[in-house]
């Protein structure tokens, strides 16, 4: 509903635009205040409240309203809130955390178990074969390749993560069938991953994808993992989208771990624990 309010307001007359800022700068608030108060807030008349939400399709105030507390009774927006430039640390921090918070709880929602069961077997199967795994990524999205390797490679699997394109290019050649690569891109666009992915899949191994819908990179893969969220990939600092990936990884590892099963598991876990022991003050 948020989405839809931000993607029309360029759309609407400058009053009514007005209300829709007021609905996107604090939802919770327009759900609950009378029609008069909403009028002073947004400086228009109240029928011009009204006339707004008949605009985005709704029979009017009440409805609006009604629809507005649905959509935000997850706890936060669902809307990608931008930081200006006059905010305090304050406004910063709650922007930040709401966030990624809307983010990952669109993504509960929306996500569909079936291609994650696909990855989560195959990776098992990988791992019961005793056959490789490689995660690839590049900026950002290498920081959660090596944070999957360090994932997985605690559940005593062979494993491997690089974010240097040639390097990508050389471990996908040396895949070979019953080999899986993971390939993790927010844009989908990376020409380096494009190519070590076709050249995975060339040499008989399982591609998976995590990466935006639509992209090239989706549809080239054998099992694609949408990570979609509201943040463009061409900002400068991507923050949601890598949060984003890493909670994907976690639940694929939380999945394989599963059916590799507690009673193999935990006693490699436990002992890898206790030879850290020492690495700690006490």
């Amino acid at each position: 509903m948020l989405d839809r309010i931000k993607a029309s307001i360029v759309s609407l007359a400058p009053a009514e635009q007005r209300v829709a800022k007021l609905v996107l700068g604090d939802p919770r608030s327009f759900a609950n205040l009378p029609v008069r108060e909403l009028a002073e807030l947004a400086h228009v008349s109240k029928p011009t409240v009204v006339r707004f939400c008949r605009s985005m399709g709704y029979d009017g105030l009440s409805d609006f309203k009604l629809k507005l507390a649905g959509s935000v009774s997850e706890g936060v927006p669902f809307i990608h809130r931008s930081v200006d430039a006059d905010d305090r640390t304050g406004d910063v921090l709650v922007k930040v955390i709401d966030n990624i918070v809307a983010a990952l709880l669109r993504y509960r929602n929306e996500a569909s178990a079936v291609p994650m069961d696909r990855a989560a077997e195959v990776l098992a199967s990988t791992h019961r074969t005793g056959r490789r795994i490689e995660f690839y990524g590049a900026g950002n999205s290498g920081i959660v390749a090596q944070d999957a390797q360090h994932k997985f490679f605690r559940l005593g699997m062979s494993c491997i993560a690089y974010s240097d394109g040639h390097m990508q290019v050389m471990g996908a050649t040396l895949l070979a069938p019953g080999d899986c690569a993971v390939i993790i891109s927010n844009s989908g666009r990376t020409r380096d991953l494009m190519d070590a992915c076709d050249i995975a899949r060339r040499n008989g191994a399982t591609t998976i994808v995590i990466t935006a819908s639509g992209s090239p990179l989706a549809s080239a893969g054998h099992i694609h993992l949408a990570a979609d969220h509201p943040e463009g990939y061409d900002r400068y600092s991507p923050m949601v989208s890598r949060l984003l990936h890493l909670a994907i990884i976690d639940i694929l590892a939380t999945s394989v771990a599963l059916r590799i099963g507690g009673a193999r598991l935990q006693p490699i876990l436990r002992e890898m624990k206790n030879n850290l022991r020492n690495k700690r003050y006490a």
